[in-house]
C-alpha cells in the first residue's frame, strides 16, 4: 500500500532473522541506524522466535533494545537488567519425550518446543494422541510448538505497558509467517523487500531494501517524519 508512517510513532518492534539480521548477523550500518533511533529518544523492541540464549549469542546489539519478546511471544527479556518473564508454560514432558523418541530434531526453550519441516505431521499426531491444547506455528522451515494463543502479538501486548506505549505508537517490521500476528496489531506495519508475498500484501509499507537495509530505510522514514514525545 505504501502508506507513509504517521507522526505518532515512538517505537520500533522488529523481527530478527530475515529482517534485522541476514544469515544470523546484523550489519554495522543497521546497528548505526538503531543507535540513531535510540539517540532520538525512541524505543526498540525485539520480537523473535529465537530462544533467549541463542539470541544473546548471535546478537551483540541486543543491549540496545529496551525489551526483547523471544520464543515467539512466550518470554519477555529485559536487556538492561537481565530479567526474564515467562508468559506461558512449557508443553508437558511426555510431549517432548514423544518427539525425541520418534527421532525428531528438537529444541526446547523456557516455553517453546521447536523442530523443522518436514516433521510437522509427526508433531500434530503427537498433539492429537496426547490430547493437548497446543498450536503449531511455521517460520520459513521452522516448526514451533507453543501453548494455544501464544504468538508474537501476545508477547508484544504484554511488553508494551512496561514501556508506557500504545499499539498506535509502534511500527512493526517483519518478513515471515510468524510475523503476521504482531504486524497486524501495530500502528504501522512494514515488510522488508525479502518478505514473503503474504506478508507484503497485508502491511502499510514494503521497503526497497532487504533485511537490515529495510530496517535502516524504515528508521530513516520515522526519524524524518516525527519527534518522540518522551
Amino acid at each position: 500500500m505504501n502508506i507513509p508512517p504517521p507522526p505518532i510513532l515512538r517505537a520500533l518492534a522488529t523481527d530478527y532473522d530475515g529482517t534485522l539480521a541476514h544469515d544470523g548477523a546484523v550489519s554495522e550500518t543497521t546497528v548505526e541506524a538503531l543507535q540513531r533511533f535510540k539517540d532520538a529518544g525512541h524505543k526498540l523492541i525485539m520480537v523473535t522466535g529465537r530462544e533467549l540464549n541463542e539470541l544473546i549469542a548471535v546478537c551483540p546489539c541486543l543491549p540496545m533494545f529496551d525489551l526483547a519478546v523471544v520464543e515467539n511471544g512466550a518470554v519477555i527479556y529485559h536487556p538492561n537488567t537481565g530479567g526474564i518473564e515467562t508468559l506461558a508454560q512449557l508443553p508437558p514432558t511426555e510431549f517432548i519425550t514423544r518427539l525425541v523418541e520418534r527421532g525428531l530434531p528438537v529444541q526446547v526453550g523456557k516455553v517453546i518446543v521447536a523442530t523443522w519441516e518436514p516433521h510437522e505431521n509427526e508433531v500434530l499426531q503427537a498433539i492429537k494422541d496426547l490430547g493437548l491444547e497446543l498450536q503449531v506455528i511455521f517460520n520459513k522451515g521452522a516448526v514451533m510448538i507453543l501453548p494455544s494463543g501464544v504468538n508474537k502479538a501476545f508477547g508484544l501486548l504484554a511488553a508494551l505497558p512496561k514501556l508506557g506505549l500504545e499499539l498506535a505508537e509502534v511500527a512493526g517490521i517483519g518478513d515471515a509467517e510468524n510475523d503476521h500476528a504482531f504486524l497486524e496489531i501495530c500502528g504501522y506495519s512494514v515488510a522488508v523487500s525479502n518478505a514473503l508475498p503474504a506478508i507484503k500484501e497485508k502491511v502499510h509499507f514494503a521497503t526497497k531494501g532487504d533485511h537490515g537495509d529495510g530496517v535502516v530505510e524504515l528508521i530513516g522514514m520515522m526519524l524524518a517524519n516525527a519527534s518522540p514525545t518522551s
